[in-house]
Protein backbone atom coordinates (compact mmCIF):
# COMPACT_ATOMS: atom_id res chain seq x y z
CA UNK A 1 0.00 0.00 0.00
CA UNK A 2 1.73 3.77 -0.61
CA UNK A 3 2.78 5.43 2.12
CA UNK A 4 0.17 8.06 4.09
CA UNK A 5 0.35 11.54 2.78
CA UNK A 6 0.64 13.45 5.84
CA UNK A 7 3.17 10.97 7.37
CA UNK A 8 5.18 11.82 4.02
CA UNK A 9 4.70 15.22 4.51
CA UNK A 10 6.32 14.96 8.13
CA UNK A 11 3.04 15.57 10.46
CA UNK A 12 3.99 15.33 14.27
CA UNK A 13 3.21 11.67 15.20
CA UNK A 14 4.86 9.21 17.62
CA UNK A 15 6.13 5.89 16.84
CA UNK A 16 6.49 2.51 18.48
CA UNK A 17 7.71 -0.97 17.03
CA UNK A 18 7.14 -4.17 17.97
CA UNK A 19 7.17 -7.73 16.66
CA UNK A 20 4.57 -8.86 15.21
CA UNK A 21 1.84 -12.10 16.05
CA UNK A 22 3.70 -15.23 14.62
CA UNK A 23 2.76 -16.48 11.31
CA UNK A 24 2.17 -12.61 9.78
CA UNK A 25 5.08 -12.48 7.12
CA UNK A 26 7.18 -9.31 8.77
CA UNK A 27 9.81 -8.93 11.02
CA UNK A 28 8.54 -6.27 13.21
CA UNK A 29 5.24 -3.63 13.12
CA UNK A 30 5.62 0.35 14.01
CA UNK A 31 2.66 2.04 14.73
CA UNK A 32 2.59 5.45 14.08
CA UNK A 33 0.32 8.01 16.08
CA UNK A 34 -1.12 11.05 14.28
CA UNK A 35 -2.36 14.32 15.87
CA UNK A 36 -4.14 15.08 12.28
CA UNK A 37 -5.03 11.47 11.73
CA UNK A 38 -8.83 11.62 13.15
CA UNK A 39 -10.51 8.79 11.75
CA UNK A 40 -8.86 6.41 9.57
CA UNK A 41 -6.69 3.95 10.16
CA UNK A 42 -3.81 2.79 7.23
CA UNK A 43 -0.96 0.16 6.76
CA UNK A 44 1.88 -0.64 4.24
CA UNK A 45 4.82 -3.00 3.92
CA UNK A 46 8.51 -1.09 4.57
CA UNK A 47 10.82 -3.28 3.39
CA UNK A 48 10.63 -6.50 5.65
CA UNK A 49 8.45 -3.76 8.58
CA UNK A 50 4.93 -3.27 8.53
CA UNK A 51 3.79 0.28 9.20
CA UNK A 52 0.32 1.08 10.26
CA UNK A 53 -0.81 4.91 10.68
CA UNK A 54 -3.36 5.31 13.79
CA UNK A 55 -4.72 8.16 15.45
CA UNK A 56 -3.30 9.77 18.32
CA UNK A 57 -6.18 9.33 20.36
CA UNK A 58 -6.78 5.95 19.92
CA UNK A 59 -6.31 3.89 23.53
CA UNK A 60 -4.00 0.51 22.96
CA UNK A 61 -6.52 -1.53 23.29
CA UNK A 62 -8.03 0.05 20.07
CA UNK A 63 -4.52 -0.22 18.53
CA UNK A 64 -3.59 -3.19 19.34
CA UNK A 65 -7.32 -4.39 17.31
CA UNK A 66 -6.54 -2.19 14.47
CA UNK A 67 -3.12 -3.55 14.32
CA UNK A 68 -4.61 -6.96 13.65
CA UNK A 69 -7.60 -6.05 11.55
CA UNK A 70 -4.74 -4.30 9.14
CA UNK A 71 -2.40 -7.13 8.93
CA UNK A 72 -4.99 -9.49 7.97
CA UNK A 73 -6.37 -6.70 5.49
CA UNK A 74 -3.08 -6.91 3.90
CA UNK A 75 -2.19 -10.57 3.94
CA UNK A 76 -5.74 -10.79 2.47
CA UNK A 77 -4.70 -8.69 -0.39
CA UNK A 78 -0.95 -10.02 -0.98
CA UNK A 79 -2.36 -13.61 -1.48
CA UNK A 80 -5.41 -12.40 -4.03
CA UNK A 81 -3.64 -14.93 -6.04
CA UNK A 82 -5.79 -18.13 -5.32
CA UNK A 83 -4.33 -21.32 -5.40
CA UNK A 84 -5.85 -24.28 -7.77
CA UNK A 85 -6.73 -27.02 -6.91
CA UNK A 86 -4.18 -29.21 -7.38
CA UNK A 87 -2.28 -27.00 -4.94
CA UNK A 88 -5.05 -27.12 -2.54
CA UNK A 89 -4.58 -30.74 -2.08
CA UNK A 90 -1.24 -30.65 -1.62
CA UNK A 91 -1.06 -28.14 0.88
CA UNK A 92 -4.26 -30.48 2.54
CA UNK A 93 -1.89 -32.91 3.04
CA UNK A 94 0.86 -31.04 4.25
CA UNK A 95 -1.25 -29.76 6.74
CA UNK A 96 -2.38 -32.83 7.48
CA UNK A 97 1.01 -34.19 7.61
CA UNK A 98 2.30 -30.88 10.06
CA UNK A 99 -1.22 -31.22 12.51
CA UNK A 100 -2.85 -34.93 12.07
CA UNK A 101 0.76 -37.25 11.53
CA UNK A 102 -1.09 -37.44 8.02
CA UNK A 103 -4.09 -39.86 9.34
CA UNK A 104 -6.14 -37.57 7.00
CA UNK A 105 -5.69 -38.19 3.64
CA UNK A 106 -8.64 -36.36 1.00
CA UNK A 107 -8.76 -37.90 -2.85
CA UNK A 108 -9.49 -34.42 -3.73
CA UNK A 109 -9.49 -30.99 -2.35
CA UNK A 110 -11.67 -28.32 -4.50
CA UNK A 111 -12.94 -25.04 -4.81
CA UNK A 112 -16.53 -24.31 -5.44
CA UNK A 113 -18.78 -22.03 -6.09
CA UNK A 114 -22.52 -23.02 -4.48
CA UNK A 115 -21.47 -22.77 -1.25
CA UNK A 116 -22.16 -19.77 0.20
CA UNK A 117 -23.96 -20.56 3.36
CA UNK A 118 -20.27 -22.25 4.66
CA UNK A 119 -16.96 -22.50 4.56
CA UNK A 120 -16.03 -25.76 3.75
CA UNK A 121 -17.41 -29.06 3.40
CA UNK A 122 -16.46 -32.60 2.48
CA UNK A 123 -17.64 -36.45 1.86
CA UNK A 124 -16.40 -38.60 4.25
CA UNK A 125 -16.66 -41.59 2.19
CA UNK A 126 -15.58 -40.34 -0.69
CA UNK A 127 -12.81 -38.62 1.25
CA UNK A 128 -13.58 -35.14 -1.21
CA UNK A 129 -13.14 -32.14 0.42
CA UNK A 130 -14.91 -28.69 -1.12
CA UNK A 131 -13.97 -25.05 -0.06
CA UNK A 132 -15.92 -22.25 -0.43
CA UNK A 133 -14.38 -19.54 -3.54
CA UNK A 134 -15.20 -16.88 -1.00
CA UNK A 135 -12.16 -17.87 0.97
CA UNK A 136 -10.04 -17.12 -1.68
CA UNK A 137 -7.78 -13.45 -1.17
CA UNK A 138 -8.90 -14.14 2.61
CA UNK A 139 -5.33 -14.82 4.85
CA UNK A 140 -3.35 -17.80 4.59
CA UNK A 141 -3.84 -18.89 8.34
CA UNK A 142 -7.75 -18.69 7.65
CA UNK A 143 -7.69 -20.86 4.91
CA UNK A 144 -5.42 -23.58 6.47
CA UNK A 145 -8.04 -23.33 9.54
CA UNK A 146 -10.94 -24.35 6.90
CA UNK A 147 -8.78 -27.00 5.67
CA UNK A 148 -8.12 -28.76 8.93
CA UNK A 149 -11.65 -28.27 9.96
CA UNK A 150 -12.96 -30.24 6.83
CA UNK A 151 -9.65 -32.98 7.23
CA UNK A 152 -10.36 -33.31 10.91
CA UNK A 153 -13.73 -34.56 9.31
CA UNK A 154 -12.62 -36.92 7.76
CA UNK A 155 -11.15 -38.05 10.90
CA UNK A 156 -14.45 -37.85 13.27
CA UNK A 157 -17.91 -36.71 12.19
CA UNK A 158 -19.57 -34.29 13.72
CA UNK A 159 -18.28 -31.45 16.12
CA UNK A 160 -18.19 -33.10 19.48
CA UNK A 161 -14.83 -32.83 21.86
CA UNK A 162 -12.58 -35.46 19.74
CA UNK A 163 -13.33 -32.92 16.93
CA UNK A 164 -12.26 -29.94 18.75
CA UNK A 165 -9.17 -31.66 20.36
CA UNK A 166 -8.24 -32.67 16.95
CA UNK A 167 -8.09 -28.71 15.60
CA UNK A 168 -6.35 -27.55 18.93
CA UNK A 169 -3.10 -28.81 17.41
CA UNK A 170 -3.22 -25.46 15.02
CA UNK A 171 -2.50 -22.49 17.09
CA UNK A 172 -4.72 -19.86 14.93
CA UNK A 173 -7.92 -22.02 15.49
CA UNK A 174 -9.01 -18.99 17.90
CA UNK A 175 -7.96 -16.46 15.49
CA UNK A 176 -9.26 -17.71 12.72
CA UNK A 177 -12.43 -18.49 13.69
CA UNK A 178 -13.06 -14.99 15.54
CA UNK A 179 -11.76 -13.73 11.56
CA UNK A 180 -14.39 -15.92 9.75
CA UNK A 181 -17.08 -14.50 12.40
CA UNK A 182 -15.86 -11.14 11.44
CA UNK A 183 -16.55 -11.26 7.91
CA UNK A 184 -20.12 -12.73 8.55
CA UNK A 185 -20.78 -9.81 10.92
CA UNK A 186 -19.51 -7.25 8.45
CA UNK A 187 -21.72 -8.90 5.80
CA UNK A 188 -24.83 -7.77 7.80
CA UNK A 189 -23.99 -4.10 8.07
CA UNK A 190 -24.06 -1.42 5.18
CA UNK A 191 -20.88 -0.57 3.68
CA UNK A 192 -18.92 2.38 4.89
CA UNK A 193 -16.75 4.14 2.10
CA UNK A 194 -12.82 4.95 2.43
CA UNK A 195 -10.16 5.93 0.86
CA UNK A 196 -8.07 3.01 -1.00
CA UNK A 197 -5.88 1.02 1.35
CA UNK A 198 -7.52 2.75 4.72
CA UNK A 199 -10.05 1.68 7.35
CA UNK A 200 -12.64 4.01 8.97
CA UNK A 201 -11.59 4.41 12.85
CA UNK A 202 -14.15 4.01 15.43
Amino acid sequence: MPADPLHRAGTAQRSTTSQPPSGSGASAIEVRRSARRRRTVSAYREGDRTVVLIPARMSEAEEQRWVNVMLDKLAAQESKRALGDAELTERARRLSDQYFDGRARPASVRWVTNQNTRWGSCTPSEGSIRLSHRLQGMPEYVVDYVLLHELAHLLVPGHGPRFWELLEAYPRTERARGYLEGVVAAERLPHVPGARGESPAE
